[in-house]
């Protein structure tokens, strides 16, 4: 990875459940070369653990405010992390 090491926890409003948010997730996560995990909530919303360059997790932010065809995000409410990501990223059930 180029660039500082940047981890956030992300957590996403709205309608992110029964859209394919978090296989969307993933999916970008990966394309962007970024680690972490993403779980569905009790209360409807989605959090994720997102590790990376600095660019990339910037880029996934951005790109959680879109989400998969279905989903209407109403917020997205990012803090810093010191938290390990695993080596990979997982969808969390």
């Amino acid at each position: 990875m180029q660039g500082k090491h940047r981890t956030v926890r992300a957590h996403v409003s709205g309608k992110v459940q029964g859209v394919s948010y978090r296989v969307w997730t993933r999916g970008e996560a990966m394309r962007l070369g970024l680690t972490g995990w993403v779980r569905n909530e009790r209360d409807g919303s989605v959090a994720a653990l997102i590790a990376g360059a600095d660019a990339a997790v910037m880029a996934m932010i951005e790109r959680l405010w879109q989400g998969p065809r279905g989903a209407l995000v109403s917020k997205v409410e990012i803090e810093e992390a010191s938290d390990d990501a695993p080596v990979d990223f997982r969808i969390i059930v």
